[in-house]
């Protein structure tokens, strides 16, 4: 099975260092409400931020950004996007765009079936829909899927609000991997890359940091979507714990800022690698 390293090809790329590389690749563009994904923040303070990128029905283009990790011990994909099985009827809906996560992967050189886990920040159908191909078969057939076991018990669950937001019959395909690979709070899964449990966004939402030998990088999920997200208070309406990711967001956004990491923006097209800076008691996005 072939391992060569990740080259040039993806989207974006950097040597953390100590043989940890990581490579950022979108695995296509869905719309998502504005309203909805801006939750309580006042219309008049965010419609600059996306004024240029609303169409007639006030919705956002979002990427589905996925990282690509490579540590001497192995590799890690984090995210799968939207994934192929969505009839065309919800593809029009979400006005579901570009190549999906295996062609994407492919076309950045990096052969599916090499990947050894596969770390899912939640298990929202933006994020886990890419788990299995378009025939229903899993898409990384020898990677372990490590999401928090009780995001497994939330997505799962009978609450009409929660299954909004999770396919859940996709899920029950790969819910006997996803049990066996799940964790429980903060684990490591190969030396330098960690998943640390946040919630917030949903209830076993999970943040992945890969430490390399001369610098760290964070991808914070949906707690850090867009670059109008670094401000603690400004939460999506999808947020299940708005209180919570508020709490979280802070703590978190300070240790990387503080330390100096580069973070990785979940659904930005345009320039989702930065870091965070201070700015009062708050928090911006700097570009990189």
């Amino acid at each position: 099975m072939s391992r060569a390293t990740i080259n040039d090809s993806p989207d974006w790329v950097a040597d953390l260092g100590g043989g940890v590389r990581v490579g950022l690749v979108q695995a296509g563009t869905f719309r998502s409400d504005a309203g909805a994904v801006l939750g309580p923040v006042p219309r008049l303070l965010w419609l600059h931020h996306v004024v240029d990128e609303l169409d007639i029905h006030d919705r956002l283009r979002q990427a589905c950004n996925t990282l690509l990790i490579e540590v001497p011990a192995g590799r890690v994909l984090v995210e799968t996007g939207i994934g192929d099985r969505y009839d065309a009827k919800m593809r029009r809906l979400r006005d579901v765009r570009g190549d999906t996560v295996l062609p994407a992967l492919r076309k950045a050189g990096f052969d599916p079936a090499t990947v050894d886990v596969v770390a899912l920040s939640h298990l929202h159908y933006d994020h886990a829909g890419g788990l299995l191909d378009s025939d229903g078969r899993p898409a990384f057939p020898r990677a372990r899927i490590a999401a928090q076991k009780v995001e497994w018990e939330f997505a799962m669950g009978d609450n009409p609000r929660i299954q909004s937001g999770y396919d859940q019959a996709n899920l029950a395909a790969v819910a006997e991997a996803g049990a066996a690979g799940a964790v429980d709070g903060d684990a490591e899964l190969m030396p330098r890359v960690q998943v640390m449990r946040t919630g917030g966004h949903s209830g076993g939402h999970q943040a992945v940091v890969v430490r390399g030998a001369n610098r760290t990088l964070g991808f914070f999920g949906d707690l850090l979507m867009r670059p109008w997200s670094a401000n603690p208070r400004w939460v999506t309406a999808m947020d299940d714990f708005p209180l919570t990711s508020v709490e979280v967001k802070g703590t978190l956004f300070a240790r990387a800022a503080d330390e100096g990491w580069l973070v990785a923006l979940s659904h930005e097209r345009r320039t989702p690698i930065g870091h965070l800076e201070r700015e009062k008691e708050r928090f911006r996005f700097v570009v990189e």
